[in-house]
């Protein structure tokens, strides 16, 4: 209750107390927030940049709530669930939080297709691998026993409960949330570092295999790779070096994007006798940002539905389907897009709202217009995403060229 009693009083600070739209979009958030909040007028009434503020508050409250209430006995259970997997985690805590919050690691085990035994003695093995300077060293075991274990659908929810509880439990920054893998674990971090680069501020592969993964989606995270020059199994160091001449190539026709750090340690094959470990200081020095200039998305096999500002219908999305957008003040460039819908999300650290919006391809210009503030697209990326950095609280809908 003095949670709800603060944010009220944000209301009466921003003048705004006598706007019955906000008043309103709290009582609906007490009843639970199980409704259609398309159907209530109060949701599609324009708003200030005062009343957005104190509506995303409202709103990031209520549905961050609802994370922590679902999760709440997760840390002490040691470990999380979705429909029938369940992923058991070991953690520990280094060094002194900072002022901006803890950073949290993620860190993927090897195995795959075996045993539960060996892969359980390679989930203890990655506890005891990497020691950061400072945060959240989480290490979950694998919910299956198979060799895409790091990469299957439910991988991607059970991830994302793990960085809302986090932040909100234990003050990690989601702007500091880092991920990395050895061997089967590398596998998942090629997978998981481009297809969920939005949540992470850098990442690390050691000793995996990339199958046929895209590295588009890496821009604007960094991204390190290490494996041993003999670790030909599996045709995995020849395919590592193929892997990073796509990095290169992608940064150098895109010099603002895609920083990378390759190591392939000649004569070393599967274990790198811990010479990687210098991966984890090296990835502290990134900040993820939610709101990038430019953001390039490839879907893989999981298929996302939003990805830093840009989302599509449900309907739409699909495997292999590109989208290369690119944003200067108020004009939106598209340099790509396979979709015949495209929605662009929009906030005030991106637009100025009393000018209108650009959005163009090639030389056509495919809409101008001014934006508008609403509690619905503010409810709707907030509950798509649960992720205090990436709200919009107003989309633009762009059809296809």
């Amino acid at each position: 209750m003095k949670r709800i009693f603060a944010l009220l009083a944000l209301i009466v600070l921003a003048g705004a107390c006598k706007t019955d739209k906000l008043v309103l979009l709290q009582q609906w958030l007490q009843k639970g927030s199980n409704g259609n909040i398309d159907r209530e007028a109060f949701a599609s009434a324009p708003l200030t940049k005062e009343e957005a503020d104190t509506a995303a508050a409202l709103i990031c409250d209520a549905l961050l709530g609802e994370v922590v209430k679902a999760n709440e006995n997760a840390w002490e259970d040691l470990e999380f669930k979705t429909g029938d997997k369940v992923m058991k985690f070991a953690y520990k805590i280094f060094g002194e939080k900072p002022e901006d919050g803890r950073s949290l690691y993620i860190s993927l085990h090897g195995g795959g297709n075996t045993t539960a035994q060996v892969n359980d003695q390679q989930w203890q093995n990655q506890q005891r691998l990497y020691a950061p300077k400072e945060g959240l060293y989480f290490v979950p075991r694998a919910a299956v026993n198979d060799w895409n274990m790091w990469f299957q659908p439910h991988i991607d929810t059970l991830f994302d409960a793990v960085i809302q509880t986090a932040v909100a439990l234990h003050d990690v920054n989601p702007d500091k949330v880092y991920v990395m893998g050895y061997s089967a674990g590398g596998d998942g971090i090629y997978r998981l570092a481009p297809r969920s680069a939005d949540r992470w501020a850098a990442a690390a592969m050691m000793a995996g295999h990339p199958g046929d993964v895209s590295p588009l989606g890496l821009r604007n995270i960094g991204f390190t790779l290490w494996m041993g020059g003999d670790d030909a199994a599996y045709n995995r160091n020849q395919l590592a070096a193929v892997f990073a001449q796509r990095l290169d190539s992608l940064q150098q026709a895109d010099p603002g994007g895609y920083v990378h750090d390759v190591h392939i340690l000649p004569g070393f094959p599967h274990w790198m006798n811990r010479l990687d470990s210098v991966a984890v200081p090296w990835m502290a020095q990134f900040r993820r940002d939610p709101l990038p200039t430019k953001v390039a998305w490839h879907q893989d096999e999981m298929i996302h539905t939003s990805f830093y500002w840009l989302a599509v219908p449900d309907g739409e999305a699909r495997k292999d389907a590109e989208v290369i957008v690119e944003r200067e003040g108020n004009t939106f460039t598209i340099v790509k897009n396979n979709y015949k819908t495209l929605y662009i999300g929009l906030n005030d650290a991106m637009i100025d709202f009393e000018q209108p919006v650009t959005v163009k391809q090639g030389d056509q210009v495919l809409l101008e217009q001014k934006a508008e503030r609403t509690i619905r697209d503010l409810y709707r990326s907030v509950a798509a995403r649960k992720d205090k950095g990436l709200v919009f609280s107003s989309y633009l809908t762009i059809p296809a060229k």
